[in-house]
């Protein structure tokens, strides 16, 4: 990963030190762009689709006021990023039942045995009891390797040679079922063919039914990645994937692109060889760290503030008017005073519409609304129809207001819907109404 970093790094170091951004400076930083990402292995068909999407962005978008171009265009690098590496969504370190059962399958050499141990390790900081369970019959120093790294994390262990890896993961699972809450079974790596341990991994699967199957992939082995997460997953259902060696590899950009590809998600990735080297990935944070920019954050949220309050803009100019909406305006009014004021920029015949109570709006109603529009899920504020019983009474408890207070809020949302519409069909420029 430090190399991936240094030149990912260099690379945002010269988009901000150009004095100016023209077309021949911008295609330049796009081979750039595209060099680093061929060394890291990523495939030529990415490299392309990517350099694609951050020109088309760059030349169509409109930039953001307020945001210097060369920030504009580390912000689009960053999103296209974290996109290209599976998403902004982090794995959640969450055992939603106990024992919570993990799998773990891969091949000779990835790393697989301390992995276990690692994510054991993992698990154990956050307060969990962990077992460990080995079922390779096939290396011989498996059983100890895992014994003793059980022993150095204090991790409890199945203390039975395996002979058979189906009973060995079967009888493991059966008695540290009691005693711990996280139970890890290592499976063989080398067999004497890929079907052999292909179906080996498919029936311990069938045998214990795991709560989780971890693939476990070397970095060094780049886009080739993605045929591992595509051959184990036609025998044994993959929930998550740990990559190895992120710390010695630049080609780890290219194992973490190729396995997003596939659809697989990367929950951990390890970045150095001691037993606490494991990270659980967040692709946010991972570009932030390439990039070299702790304050990459920072930019992001500005520039996605200015593009979502433009955006807001022009659904509003067409009439459309949605509780994210909503709420963007009502944290402005509560800038700028009471609601009665503002709405003396309406055209007197629409005042009527309104129920006295709403116009005269306290601040302590208008602290209310935000603390129930806060409660609310982006799908919720983008679709208000979803609103029903069970969800109002959840957005009430978790805003600390009353059913009552959401109804409230819902209607005179409904009412300012109708007036936007009605001036809408008036053929009115909606100023004042960007402050409802």
């Amino acid at each position: 990963m430090r190399q991936l970093a240094e030149l990912f790094s260099r690379l945002a170091a010269k988009i901000r030190g150009l004095d100016y951004v023209d077309e021949r400076a911008l295609k330049e930083l796009i081979r750039e762009l595209q060099r680093v990402l061929l060394r890291a292995d990523v495939t030529i068909e990415l490299v392309q689709e990517i350099s694609r999407r951050i020109e088309e962005k760059v030349k169509g978008d409109r930039v953001p006021p307020g945001v210097p171009l060369k920030e504009y265009i580390i912000y689009v690098l960053y999103e296209e990023l974290v996109r290209l590496l599976g998403g902004e969504k982090a794995q959640s370190p969450t055992v939603r039942k106990k024992p919570y059962v993990i799998m773990l399958v891969g091949v000779e050499g990835s790393g697989k045995t301390t992995t276990a141990a690692k994510i054991a390790n993992f698990y154990k900081r956050k307060g969990l009891r962990v077992g460990l369970v080995q079922t390779d019959t096939y290396r011989p120093a498996a059983y100890d390797q895992l014994k003793q790294l059980a022993a150095k994390i204090g991790a409890n262990f199945f203390d039975e040679r395996p002979v058979d890896p189906v009973e060995a993961a079967r009888r493991g699972v059966g008695a540290l079922s009691g005693s711990v809450d996280v139970i890890i079974i290592d499976t063989a790596g080398r067999h004497r063919n890929e079907a052999e341990l292909l179906e080996e991994a498919k029936a311990i699967y069938e045998a214990v039914r795991p709560d989780e199957v971890v693939l476990v992939v070397d970095a060094t082995i780049g886009r080739q990645a993605a045929l591992q997460a595509e051959t184990f997953s036609k025998y044994v259902p993959l929930g998550s994937v740990a990559i190895t060696k992120m710390d010695s590899s630049a080609r780890g950009g290219g194992a973490l692109a190729a396995v997003a590809a596939t659809n697989a998600a990367v929950k951990f990735i390890g970045v150095g060889e001691d037993i606490d080297e494991l990270e659980l990935f967040d692709p946010r944070r991972f570009v932030s760290r390439l990039l070299g920019m702790g304050d990459i954050g920072a930019l992001v949220e500005k520039v996605r503030e200015v593009v979502e309050e433009a955006n807001i803009e022009e659904e509003m100019e067409h009439g459309k008017l949605t509780l994210r909406a909503f709420m963007k305006q009502l944290e402005a009014i509560s800038k700028l005073g009471p609601l009665n004021k503002l709405m003396g920029m309406l055209p007197s015949p629409l005042m009527g519409k309104l129920r006295e109570e709403q116009l005269e709006m306290s601040a302590e109603k208008l602290k209310k609304w935000r603390a129930i529009l806060r409660s609310m899920t982006r799908e919720e504020l983008e679709n208000p129809h979803l609103l029903n019983a069970s969800r109002i009474k959840r957005i009430a408890m978790g805003s600390g207001t009353s059913v009552r207070d959401v109804k409230e809020l819902l209607q005179a949302y409904e009412q300012a819907k109708k007036i936007l519409r009605t001036l809408k069909r008036q053929g009115r420029r909606i100023r004042g109404l960007e402050r409802i």
